[in-house]
């Protein structure tokens, strides 16, 4: 198996989720730790344009989002599962709520004053005020909650959580850890992070408790790598042959030049040659002067599809 390449920063939830499961799947790994804001120079050349954290690169083969990332990891070491099938329908629904529904309730509960001054207290006024620029126009025109709203929230969806295991079961959906578990988990732990605002969390013992067990799968340290060095890597390897399993739901047929855009926030479109369309990712070949040729992976659900 060509290197786990993972483009990340420390403080993202969202390559925290994708942490642990490579923690619990015993996973080697190398790390290219990325800018928390942009321009990041060194990783548009391999996506073409997307810009979420994080992005795994294996080879010439490049995957964005943690939906499909963890799809990948899962197909890479199937045991242990991500997506058991007694419940395997429930943890991705479950797993879809918690990276949509959940995480955008959490932000702005976590971006009340209290909780910016325990997360970035430590930034200068101009850092500030340029992480809040780039976030802003990440949103763009999306809905945000008001943090009054998140904050009459968020109790809500915690007791439903904890209410989950109330059975004396270890993990939200049984005797097993499944997408669900880390979903869920890499909001709490942002929220826990933000230190002034993270006692809501000692109302539900249960769940601190699951937090800890999945806290407590050892996360070994990833091998450093250059972003130089990554690029490197994509440009001397070939892209794996695509998934031929074609499921055409927009008359568009593979080899056409497309789009790729995500339909909620940070909608920076990718371009490139139509070369996936299965049941659930799309994929699109990309030249690069940097990376070379790659090709650029996204789920289906949350991304739309265009001719270019």
């Amino acid at each position: 198996m060509t290197d786990i390449i993972l483009h990340h920063y420390p403080t993202s939830p969202f390559a925290e989720k994708v942490r642990r499961v490579l923690a619990w799947k015993k996973l080697p790994w190398k790390s290219v730790i990325i800018p928390v804001i942009m321009p990041k120079p060194d990783l548009l050349p391999l996506t073409g344009g997307y810009r979420r954290t994080p992005v795994m690169q294996i080879g010439a083969d490049v995957y964005c989002d943690t939906a499909l990332i963890c799809a990948v990891l899962d197909r890479i070491a199937p045991s242990p599962g991500l997506y058991p099938a007694p419940v395997a329908g429930q943890a991705r629904l479950l797993a879809q709520w918690a990276d949509s529904t959940l995480f955008w309730t959490v932000i702005p509960y976590v971006f009340q004053p209290a909780g910016v001054q325990s997360l970035f207290g430590h930034l200068t006024p101009e850092q500030m005020q340029a992480f809040s620029a780039d976030r802003a126009a990440m949103r763009g025109n999306a809905p945000r909650m008001h943090p009054a709203d998140a904050a009459a929230a968020l109790p809500q969806y915690l007791r439903w959580l904890d209410d989950m295991l109330a059975g004396g079961q270890s993990w939200l959906l049984g005797e097993q850890p499944s997408i669900a578990d880390f979903s869920v988990y890499h909001c709490l732990w942002f929220v826990r992070n933000a230190k002034a605002v993270a006692g809501i969390l000692d109302q539900f013992p249960r769940l601190r408790n699951w937090m800890s067990a999945i806290e407590a799968i050892p996360l070994a340290p990833p091998e450093k790598l250059s972003a130089e060095e990554a690029l490197q890597m994509a440009r001397t390897a070939e892209p794996a042959a695509p998934d031929t399993s074609f499921v055409d739901t927009h008359g568009i047929p593979l080899g056409t030049p497309v789009t790729v855009t995500p339909t909620d926030y940070a909608q920076d479109p990718v371009a490139g040659e139509l070369v996936a369309a299965s049941e659930i990712e799309y994929a699109v070949r990309r030249e690069d002067e940097r990376a070379g040729t790659v090709v650029v992976h996204f789920p289906r659900i949350g991304y739309q599809l265009r001719r270019a």
